[in-house]
């Protein structure tokens, strides 16, 4: 019944949409083509654009023929926080966060491709892997003129994360951890499945793996292990589980499974990372987490002199229900260091 009543909300929105959009001459009926104004405007112009006060910024950009979508907000003259996303959401999990910080704070949130309002080509045209993901971000930040930030790491985000940090130590001035996993420790049962399939990719051990990607799996990523259900917006699962739904999604997804067998290896890298360059870092931990769970929180303490420490009672995406104590502990984090 959930998902027969979110499929006609999302029909309804979708209908009522396409009307406006024929009575104003942004549909064309006779082609069912979407009309777009071009706006001629050089990246150079795009970069020195800031957010005007309290204001979050919905853009897009071409990177290597790719339309990047991100949301920024507050000035450019702040210190910039990068914040990157995890699975299977994508800078719609910030949607809070940035207008929570953006009075201090400089914060650039993208999509990766394949997520969110970036572009989504299919699996035979574009090569997903975590490599590829951290250069469009890489490329994003320098197309933007960005030469010095933070970086908010989570899931997915982490070693997207980590690959660029350890590409430009110079560049990171700080890190916010949460649940972002960098070791062996923090990979527990859950992995089980996936492991099965960096072993074998056939599409027997896939087809098992496709059972992440219903509603009713997204919804508990985004609700089990918090202490209040009735606190968690519902469009926490609904944005992030139209885009598994579109056709040829899966098999993106599918390939991001796989090709997470290539961040254990960098594992070691990224904790010498850690331990040469010791950039201030804060970890903000949903401790009753399962796919990432507190045993890969503790060893961050191992390899890091600097670190401001918080395992919440929360879950997987500890923004939902702890936004405001985190967005806090940043605030608080970040001007004490930078």
């Amino acid at each position: 019944m959930r998902e027969m009543i979110i499929a006609l909300t999302l029909a309804a929105t979708l209908v009522g949409a396409f009307f406006i959009m024929n009575q104003t001459g942004l549909f064309d009926s006779s082609t069912s083509v979407i009309k777009t104004e071009t706006v001629n405007q050089s990246t150079a112009a795009i970069a020195e654009q800031s957010s005007p006060a309290g204001k979050v910024l919905h853009k897009t950009i071409q990177i290597d023929g790719l339309d990047i979508f991100y949301r920024e907000a507050g000035s450019k003259d702040a210190p910039t926080i990068l914040l990157l996303h995890g699975f299977p959401t994508s800078s719609h999990m910030f949607r809070d966060l940035i207008p929570e910080l953006a009075d201090e704070f400089h914060l650039i949130a993208p999509d990766f491709p394949g997520y969110g309002n970036s572009a989504m080509p299919l699996v035979d045209d574009y090569d997903y892997t975590f490599d590829n993901l951290s250069i469009v971000v890489e490329k994003l930040l320098d197309q933007l003129n960005i030469d010095r930030y933070s970086i908010y790491l989570m899931d997915y985000g982490a070693p997207v994360g980590y690959r660029i940090a350890e590409r430009n130590p110079e560049k990171v001035e700080a890190l916010i951890v949460q649940n972002g996993n960098a070791y062996v420790e923090g990979l527990r049962e859950f992995w089980d499945p996936i492991r099965a399939y960096w072993n074998d990719p056939s599409q027997e051990n896939g087809d098992q793996l496709r059972g992440f990607f219903t509603l009713d799996t997204t919804i508990w990523q985004f609700t089990n292990g918090v202490r209040n259900v009735d606190v968690i917006n519902p469009d926490s699962w609904i944005v992030p589980q139209f885009g598994l739904d579109r056709p040829g999604n899966q098999e993106i997804q599918l390939a991001l499974f796989y090709d997470y067998r290539t961040n254990v290896p960098l594992y070691p890298a990224w904790q010498e990372y850690f331990r040469t360059y010791q950039p201030p870092t804060l970890i903000v931990w949903g401790q009753n987490d399962v796919i990432f769970p507190a045993e890969g929180a503790y060893p961050y303490l191992d390899d890091l002199n600097n670190v401001e420490f918080h395992l919440l009672d929360t879950g997987h995406f500890a923004l939902e229900e702890d936004g405001q104590l985190i967005a806090d502990y940043i605030r608080t984090f970040l001007k004490r260091e930078l």
